[in-house]
């Protein structure tokens, strides 16, 4: 451990920790429904379309509450955005637990995802600007992780209900949980030292940078956001410079990767690919799902544990080499599964085990940590929820699309044509990602300012 490390104060890890819970709401509206699914079916009989159109609503939602964030979270403050999250994600739960019909049930999903869309841009972005350059990864990740916690808190709780009465309601009625913990936590944080320098309260800022660093020079980091906000200040305050365009096209293409690739056709419909795959009863598939769960949650410690010393592109290879593999296996374990015969279905298995493995050390924390870090100061708030907006926007896009893909071009293929999609997004990585480990924000927009090439930085 080094000295920076040594004398880092262990407030600013509790605040982290409790500002990350904000994940918690995302990945626990994730996995909840891929369990409640089973069970909404028994209830009301839905087409495929219907089905996509019942788990997609949330994330049509997302896209509503990330698009509106980005100017509310630089009027209001990081801390009022994440606060009203927790409430509306506890209104949303109650609504869905008592919907009378799948109308009402879409609608309750809708309000719930406005509340994930506004937590999955504003928490990443209070915990980039409350980290030290030297553990912003590790932070930053901590938001990754809490949704990974989410998810595997989702799928005990839907083997917990599964052989209760109303036990879909009871499972997407359990988000109030999480949102609870969420909101008590976030009362007792202040808000972020920069947001609080742009308000005028430059006092406050330095404050909140001393608790952070009690070691560190506040003051050069204040003038350092000073200076930042001050070249901005000269220009015109309307004019989009060109050179701010090379970031916003990275973070949206970033979240290309992370989503297009496939991950939430896996945790969304884990369950329902199980019991393709071959596992008979819904409860198999649940325990089934579980063990994934728990490999989501490891594995994204792991990349807490080297993503600021391996940094955030040699992670990204990684992850993207064993989702291409992974993917490839699935959709041949369904291509051949009458020659593979019992086989297939543990080769399935193992192969969503190391899909999940890989994209939860790779782009899962780190596309996350990328959009945080590389958005310029004057214009972060809307350049992260424009990210964040393409994020929920293709998720919407594969997510809806993914049963009906089924039926289209068959199991094998769908899996493949994700495949190909990795090999595509190793290149932009290659070609577009920059590195930002160890570089502080200020800097990262300098580089862009200064038309540095991603793979120079």
């Amino acid at each position: 451990m080094t000295e920076t490390h040594k004398k880092t104060p262990i407030w600013l890890y509790i605040i982290a920790i409790v500002a990350s819970l904000g994940g918690l709401l995302s990945g626990f509206d994730m996995g909840v429904i891929s369990g409640a699914l089973l069970f909404i079916n028994n209830t009301w009989s839905m087409t495929p379309l219907e089905q996509g159109w019942l788990v997609s609503s949330a994330i049509a939602g997302s896209v509503i509450g990330a698009a509106s964030n980005g100017f509310l979270a630089d009027i209001y403050g990081r801390k009022k955005i994440i606060i009203a999250t927790a409430i509306i994600f506890v209104l949303g739960s109650i609504m869905c637990g008592y919907a009378q019909s799948i109308n009402q049930l879409i609608f309750a999903r809708i309000i719930i995802g406005i509340a994930v869309g506004m937590v999955s841009f504003v928490v990443p972005l209070y915990l980039s600007e409350i980290a030290p350059q030297n553990i912003r990864g590790m932070l930053v990740s901590l938001f990754q992780l809490a949704i990974t916690a989410g998810i595997l808190l989702s799928y005990l709780i839907n083997r917990i209900f599964a052989n209760t009465e109303f036990n879909w309601r009871w499972m997407l009625g359990a988000g109030v949980i999480p949102a609870i913990i969420l909101l008590v936590g976030i009362c007792f944080l202040s808000d972020t030292p920069r947001w609080l320098f742009t308000k005028n309260k430059e006092e406050d800022a330095r404050k909140a940078f001393l608790k952070i660093e009690p070691d560190g020079d506040a003051d050069s980091h204040i003038q350092e956001i000073r200076e930042t906000l001050k070249a901005k200040a000269g220009e015109k305050k309307t004019k989009f410079h060109k050179w701010m365009f090379m970031p916003i096209f990275v973070g949206v293409g970033i979240m290309f990767v992370q989503i297009c690739t496939g991950i939430n056709t896996i945790i969304y419909y884990t369950p329902t690919i199980f019991q393709i795959a071959g596992f008979d009863s819904h409860i198999g598939a649940l325990y089934a799902t579980i063990g994934i769960g728990f490999v989501n949650f490891v594995m994204t410690i792991v990349a807490i544990a080297y993503v600021d010393k391996w940094g955030r592109k040699f992670l990204l290879y990684i992850g993207l080499w064993g989702m291409l593999i992974s993917l490839f296996t699935l959709g041949g374990s369904f291509a051949w599964a009458q020659s593979l015969g019992e086989a297939s279905k543990w080769i399935a298995v193992a192969s969503v085990v190391i899909y999940i493995a890989s994209f939860a050390m790779s782009l899962g924390p780190v596309c996350w940590i990328m959009i945080s870090e590389i958005m310029p100061l004057q214009i972060r708030g809307f350049a992260m929820s424009a990210a964040t907006v393409s994020n929920f926007g293709f998720n919407f896009i594969v997510v809806l699309s993914f049963l009906p893909l089924l039926d289209l071009i068959g199991k094998a293929a769908t899996f493949w044509l994700f495949g190909g999609i990795t090999i595509l997004s190793m290149f932009f990585v290659y070609f577009f990602v920059p590195e930002t480990k160890g570089i502080s924000l200020e800097k990262i927009e300098q580089n862009w300012k200064n038309g540095t090439p991603a793979r120079k930085f």
